[in-house]
């Protein structure tokens, strides 16, 4: 019954925490042709679980390293915008194979900034229980890649969803950041002035990836 209890916990963990991953999968692959669209979604889940499985061991150390935090939100601001150009151009221009290896890029790079406290949240609902991990881990797998197909289809039906997407980046870039060793020693922001900065790199990722957007528009 602990067994089953702790699955089930593990599932919810999943659902939950799959999101942030899918919704970067979703943007990278968003100016890709349907059939690369598919191969870098599949790529990218299992690149995602393949860097969770490596990362299970020092997962808790990772959060204690100075900086380090502090450099992985700079590069999701980045993503946030290369993602945002990316997916505003129109999904039917044919996307060379530099721009599929990009996507992956990407999406490996996000992921590995962003799972830590993914990794942590399975690791404590298992108890140590290697089966536990390693279904949880998988488990994230069809999670990520229904989900990030989702989002892509909706992104193509609902262009605005793709700022939305890059705003929600943008956030936790600043969340990211804010919970940084270093910063969290030095200063210990309030609620609201914590949530003010996650809202400036929200409007700053949005504004500048729309005039990047634009000059890009005017390019093509």
């Amino acid at each position: 019954m602990h067994f089953l209890l702790s699955a089930c916990k593990i599932v919810l963990i999943d659902l939950l925490l799959a999101g942030d991953n899918a919704l970067v999968i979703a943007l990278a692959v968003r100016s890709l042709s349907p059939r690369e669209r598919r191969i870098g979604i599949t790529g990218g889940a299992a690149a995602a679980v393949l860097l969770r499985v490596a990362l299970t061991a020092v997962a808790a150390r990772l959060l204690s390293v100075s900086y380090l935090q502090i450099v992985g939100g700079l590069l999701i601001l980045w993503i946030a915008l290369k993602v945002l150009i990316d997916a505003s151009a129109p999904p039917d221009e044919a996307p060379a194979p530099k721009r599929f290896w990009e996507a992956i890029w990407y999406i490996v790079v996000a992921d590995l900034t962003m799972s830590t406290d993914n990794i942590l949240a399975v690791a404590a609902a298992s108890h140590g229980n290697f089966w536990l991990i390693a279904f949880g881990l998988g488990l994230s797998i069809p999670f990520i890649v229904l989900s990030s197909n989702l989002l892509s289809k909706l992104m193509d039906r609902f262009p605005a969803l793709i700022y939305v997407g890059a705003g929600i980046l943008g956030q936790v870039a600043g969340e990211m950041i804010l919970t940084d060793p270093v910063v969290a020693r030095a200063w210990v922001p309030s609620d609201a002035v914590r949530y003010a900065i996650e809202a400036g790199c929200v409007i700053a990722v949005l504004a500048i990836g729309r005039v990047l957007c634009l000059r890009a528009a005017r390019k093509r």
